[in-house]
């Protein structure tokens, strides 16, 4: 009987420390837009990192640790997504899949997360990694 107590506020913790990662990573991510050396498209947040420490080895101090998603995510696997334009000038987003089903909607003018499409929760037809419709992202 406990756990139907507890278990809403486990989901709101997971989802309150996703937003907090993915705005404080997204605001140095998003400033720049970096394109991985692949081109533009949808990445899982451990490659790009990588990628960034090697291309920028004045931020890799402030990159010593991955976010990563704290219920799916690992070291190689983050579960915390980056997609990117090859726009000029260039749009990215970094975003999360919530769990938390009742989460407000914020942006309205979305149906999946998208560069350029601003910061707040969307919505989207199907689910996705976390088991609910609801993401969150960070994006210019």
């Amino acid at each position: 009987m406990v756990f139907v107590f507890i278990f809403p506020a486990l989901v709101k913790a997971r989802d309150a420390r996703r937003k907090f990662e993915i705005t404080n990573i997204g605001r140095f991510i998003i400033a720049s837009c970096p394109l991985p050396d692949t081109g533009p498209g949808d990445y899982d947040l451990s490659p790009l990192i990588d990628e960034l420490r090697v291309k920028y080895p004045q931020y890799a101090g402030g990159m010593t640790s991955k976010p990563r998603d704290p219920l799916r995510g690992t070291e190689e696997e983050t579960f915390y997504r980056y997609v990117v334009t090859g726009d000029t000038p260039r749009k990215c987003a970094l975003y999360a899949n919530l769990e938390n089903k009742e989460e407000p909607v914020t942006i309205h003018s979305l149906t999946a997360p998208a560069a350029g499409g601003g910061t707040g929760v969307l919505e989207t037809a199907s689910p996705g990694w976390n088991g609910s419709i609801k993401y969150f992202q960070v994006s210019n």
